[in-house]
């Protein structure tokens, strides 16, 4: 039985009555808009202006040293450090010095682990600073060798990380790392034979404040031969990066630190991929040099052009993509050199490029993965290693004149002519650290170090200040 209070059919009768005059009100309303012309105005859909949020402190955060994995038979899943990461870093402010501090994240995964390095600098009269920095580590044991280097990078809310695999023989390891003052909650994306999916292990990871958290790549992504990752964030950006190294029949053969390569776009350029050796043929693990591509969100077609000096090698490849699975292309047959490799798709497709010295004890690897524009003056860390170059490419396929100064001694400049239709390496000095400016133009680079046993390479990064601007489209 249902109780009905006083007066509440009167209220609902007065609800209709009302609604009933609005309703005609705006009728009568409308009927005049109908009749009486109203003034007409034409936004300016190409009006853009260029905000400026106010300044913070720009912040780059290392990798940290080489980790171990299983040294302790009694404890086969224990982390310790393998090498130290030998630091190169330099801060500028509208072209003049500037400090960055230092700090160590906590690294509770790692047992006894000394962390990363984060470096802070604060802007000075509104303007955010500039730091380039990057850290090398040599390691030799009968478990782990190679050389790996990495440049250290502004944490982010999205990263993509693409290297390293899930099979028999690889130990990788997902290194996350929050800098920030409030815990971040991490998910990650496994893109793997099967499509996407958010595995177990990927799902809400605490990364707590001012710690690095390690995750076995295998608990992710068993048994995937070509796995592409994408690390999202929440309350919290974090850098996100790989740790890869590989073994072959109890012979180490290789160890590489891999950053974040380039969102997901049509265009890609993969600069500084070296060729060290031919070996290669019959086997598809003999191929020294491949691309791993994937397409997150769509099939697509996709172009892979690989360019050296001022032109094309060989004719370009088109293959085509399936939406969310990685595809494996090998890029064999080339000189040795340092190439580019450049990729137009019909879709937004990220991806890295990896390269070996050889598949006998003593060989390394590194993964080579896409760089974004660099469309104003910007800082790179040139880290300790064995002839160090660095390889530009054209954003727009028209020839660029970049001006290079060295932060050192006179700080030389160095104009580098860089072809439209190629790329173009030059020596750089290790332990340096460069000012890159584009000019009117628009360039991608990257370092590369390249020889039998030492084979690692990273992008640069563009400025800090030019990625302060905000374009604001008023309505």
């Amino acid at each position: 039985m249902s109780t009905r209070l006083p007066g509440v059919r009167r209220l609902t009768t007065v609800r209709f009555a009302v609604g009933g005059v609005i309703t005609a009100a705006a009728v009568a309303a409308g009927v005049a808009l109908v009749a009486l012309p109203l003034p007409s105005h034409t936004a300016d859909s190409t009006l853009a202006i260029a905000a400026h949020p106010p300044a913070t402190a720009s912040v780059a955060t290392c990798v940290g040293p080489v980790l171990a994995a299983g040294r302790d038979a009694t404890r086969a899943a224990q982390l310790t450090d393998a090498a130290p990461a030998a630091l190169t870093s330099a801060a500028l402010s509208k072209a003049t010095p500037t400090d960055a501090a230092t700090s160590t994240l906590a690294a509770p995964d790692v047992t006894g682990g000394t962390g990363p390095t984060t470096l802070r600098a604060a802007p000075v009269d509104g303007e955010p600073a500039d730091i380039a920095a990057a850290t090398s580590a040599q390691v030799s044991a009968d478990d782990l060798a190679g050389f790996a280097a990495s440049s250290c990078a502004r944490p982010e809310m999205e990263s993509w990380l693409v290297g390293g695999s899930g099979a028999t023989g690889a130990s990788d390891l997902v290194v996350l790392e929050n800098p920030g003052v409030v815990a971040a909650r991490v998910t990650i994306t496994v893109y793997g034979a099967g499509g996407g999916a958010v595995p177990v292990a990927g799902n809400a990871i605490v990364v707590a404040a001012g710690t690095q958290r390690i995750i076995p790549l295998a608990s992710l992504a068993l048994r995937e031969d070509n796995p592409v990752l994408r690390v999202t964030s929440a309350q919290a950006p974090i850098r996100a990066a790989l740790q890869t190294s590989l073994t072959r029949v109890l012979v180490a053969g290789g160890v590489d630190q891999v950053g974040a390569t380039a969102v997901p776009d049509t265009d890609l350029v993969i600069p500084g991929v070296p060729v060290v050796t031919t070996q290669g043929g019959a086997g598809e693990s003999n191929v020294p040099t491949s691309l791993r591509l994937l397409s997150p969100g769509a099939d697509a077609q996709a172009t892979v052009t690989v360019v050296r000096d001022g032109a094309a090698v060989g004719a370009p490849q088109t293959v085509p993509l399936q939406a969310g699975v990685p595809l494996k292309l090998d890029l064999g047959g080339l000189a040795t050199g340092t190439y580019a490799v450049r990729v137009s798709a019909t879709a937004p497709v990220t991806g890295a490029v990896w390269a070996t010295s050889g598949f006998a004890a003593g060989s390394d690897f590194g993964w080579f993965v896409a760089a974004d524009a660099i469309t104003a003056p910007a800082l790179v860390a040139v880290a300790a290693g064995a002839a160090p170059t660095i390889t530009f490419v054209s954003s727009t396929g028209e020839p660029q004149t970049v001006v290079l100064t060295a932060s050192s001694g006179a700080g030389a400049k160095t104009d580098v002519a860089v072809p439209g239709g190629g790329a173009v390496t030059i020596p750089v000095r290790p332990g340096e650290v460069y000012r890159i400016d584009p000019g009117a133009g628009s360039v991608r680079a990257g370092v590369t170090y390249a020889a039998a046993g030492a084979i690692a390479g990273y992008p640069v990064a563009p400025s800090a200040s030019a990625a302060s601007v905000v374009t604001v489209y008023p309505r």
